[in-house]
């Protein structure tokens, strides 16, 4: 891999995004509000609440909805920054640490959709220790637990479940999922992941506040698959995401797209990934000799394929906050 001098590349780097009068859409469909209704309703069966965020962004975690995170303070709580695998480890430490000086105690960091995540056998045993060592209410002589899986759309809610699952009863998946936000629709009916203790997971729909107040919170949620990207568009993605990689110096893209150096001109960008995938499309051009059909690299197709490997971590581990 080459090696590019950070000095020499940062006088070429933009340092702030210019997001100029472009908004983040609104995206919190009926299924939203409606499964929010829900979960406040099934809250009073509820031993315990995992939150579940995506580990590159995992300081958005207590901005996603606020109104909702004063419904959970009144039970035992596990934060799990999920897709680790994904992320910038390194990082880690100085998560827990600020983490800890905002008063989170209780965090896990895991790989769903691996087959088998050391971290996702410590939830049952960390759930058990949450619960028993606290008041239970109107629940004290039921020796069965019941939990709440929240968080906002596309982080791996259901993969959670299913990994738990996998985990404690060796079965397979009991919850769908799916790479894009908005699989889960509503709150679902008990899913039994464990029986020693016996557990059940409520699965239940990403939620995200009606309107989200900062840009930045909302491109680097867009980003990372949370919000759906035709609401945002493509090239405004693809254009933070080249600015994201510059910025934490992630050049790898170099060299998956044969360009010559890091570059921050994302049409240049856009036209090399064109090029080296073999994407062009047929439009038409007015000449001296009339209209004529010519072949020009395809842009939305390579800002799409620029996006896909990001998220499938191809372009390399990274920390967004």
């Amino acid at each position: 891999m080459r090696i590019y001098h950070s000095l020499l590349n940062a006088t070429k780097f933009r340092r702030v995004f210019d997001f100029g009068e472009r908004e983040v859409a609104h995206w919190f469909p009926g299924h939203m509000a409606k499964g929010l209704k829900q979960m406040r309703a099934s809250l009073k069966k509820v031993d315990c609440i995992i939150e579940i965020h995506d580990a590159r962004i995992s300081f958005l975690w207590q901005r996603i909805n606020p109104s909702f995170q004063e419904s959970l303070d009144v039970r035992p709580h596990l934060l799990v920054l999920n897709k680790v695998d994904l992320a910038d480890t390194s990082k880690n430490q100085s998560i827990m640490k600020r983490l800890e000086r905002e008063g989170v105690r209780n965090v896990l960091f895991t790989d769903c959709l691996r087959q088998r995540d050391e971290n996702v056998k410590k939830i049952v045993p960390l759930v058990t220790e949450l619960i028993e060592s606290g008041s239970r209410f109107h629940r004290e002589e039921d020796r069965s637990y019941c939990l709440m899986v929240i968080g906002v759309p596309n982080v791996g809610k259901s993969s959670l479940i299913n990994a738990v699952r996998r985990t404690y009863l060796k079965k397979g998946k009991a919850s769908k999922v799916g790479g894009e936000p908005g699989i889960t629709k509503a709150v679902l009916t008990k899913i039994q992941v464990c029986d020693r203790p016996i557990i059940h997971l409520l699965d239940t729909p990403g939620v995200l506040p009606p309107k989200i107040e900062n840009i930045e919170t909302g491109m680097k949620l867009a980003l990372c698959g949370t919000i759906l990207d035709h609401l945002v568009g493509e090239d405004i993605i693809a254009d933070y995401l080249l600015f994201s990689l510059n910025r934490l110096e992630r050049f790898s893209y170099v060299e998956k797209y044969n360009l010559e150096e890091p570059c921050d001109d994302i049409q240049h960008v856009l036209k090399c990934i064109a090029v080296k995938l073999g994407k062009t499309k047929r439009v038409k051009a007015i000449t001296g000799v009339g209209n004529i059909t010519v072949q020009m690299p395809d842009y939305s197709a390579a800002a799409y394929d620029f996006i896909r490997a990001f998220r499938k971590g191809e372009l390399g581990k990274v920390m967004l906050d």
